[in-house]
């Protein structure tokens, strides 16, 4: 499938929203008292970020080509 500059641009602007956000999660849950009640919420976030970095990069070098 294809896409527009605009639509890949768009994209990008929403994951780096989420990478933020999804990193101030983890900066929370690591703050709380009981933060290995909280282990597996602060590794899945972890692993969101990361998937989220991932696909940004993705999308730059494909915003590149074009």
């Amino acid at each position: 499938m294809e896409y527009t500059i605009d639509q890949l641009q768009e994209a990008k602007k929403q994951l780096l929203s989420l990478i933020h956000k999804t990193s101030e999660v983890v900066k929370t849950l690591e703050a709380k008292q009981e933060e290995k009640r909280y282990k597996s919420q602060i590794t899945l976030a972890k692993r969101r970020v990361e998937a989220f970095q991932i696909s940004v990069a993705l999308l730059d070098e494909k915003i590149n080509e074009m």
